[in-house]
């Protein structure tokens, strides 16, 4: 069935981008809420510790805010990242988030520089073709060391606050990487999106979503593989 095109080029665009936005808008909501519940939440830390409240303004560029979005950023390039990369090799008989077992892909193809439309790191060549056919699994590693940066950063920043409430010293960035706390958090997480992984492909072996490209087709066998 053919879909008609929406007239108007506002709703045009919306309809094309539906996805992004609607996923885009998500995120700004659960971030919104947890900013607010953060805020108070770690006001209320503060207040125990007898020290002053963080304004709204204040909290945005706390450590505890900080550290609090990107232990999970983190998690999350990292999945992303390795689930690219993994997908490249690993194979998954039945999943529809496999390649297929022994036949060759069209990603596996290798790019045409003659192909209408092809972005122009393809029709470069060299390096900059090298380097745009690895792009996303790189860009995925890229966030994910910038997110377990600044979560360090912001963990180090609330980790201190509490060693010098204690009478203790002050840790940096450096130090914080060695605690078992930024691993703790870290791992916590990192475990979670690879049994998220897990439940992808394992569960789109026998179960299915109609409509859903990330799914089989719902008559397709259990033991087909891909989509």
């Amino acid at each position: 069935m053919t879909i008609p095109r929406p007239a108007s080029p506002f709703w045009r665009f919306c309809y094309e981008n539906s996805l992004l936005l609607v996923v885009g808008l998500l995120i700004l909501l659960s971030l919104g809420g947890q900013f607010v519940t953060g805020w108070y939440d770690y006001n209320d830390e503060l207040r125990e510790m007898g020290l002053a409240e963080l304004t709204a303004g204040q909290y945005l560029t706390s450590g505890h805010f900080l550290e609090a979005t990107f232990e999970n950023w983190e998690s999350e390039f990292l999945q992303m990242a390795l689930y690219v990369l993994l997908t490249v090799w690993l194979r998954q008989k039945g999943s529809s988030e496999s390649k297929k077992l022994y036949e060759e892909e069209d990603v596996d193809a290798e790019p045409d520089p003659r192909k209408e439309g092809a972005p122009w790191p393809v029709r470069r060549g060299g390096w900059v073709l090298a380097l745009y056919k690895n792009s996303l699994s790189i860009a995925f590693f890229v966030l994910f060391l910038a997110s377990v940066w600044l979560h360090a950063k912001g963990g180090a920043e609330v980790y201190s606050i509490e060693q010098v409430h204690q009478g203790k010293a002050a840790v940096n960035v450096w130090t914080y990487f060695a605690t078992s706390r930024f691993w703790f958090e870290s791992l916590q997480n990192w475990q979670s999106e690879f049994l998220s992984i897990v439940s992808i492909v394992g569960l789109s072996i026998f179960l299915r979503q109609h409509g859903s490209p990330e799914s089989k087709p719902v008559d397709a066998a259990h033991s087909e593989t891909g989509r």
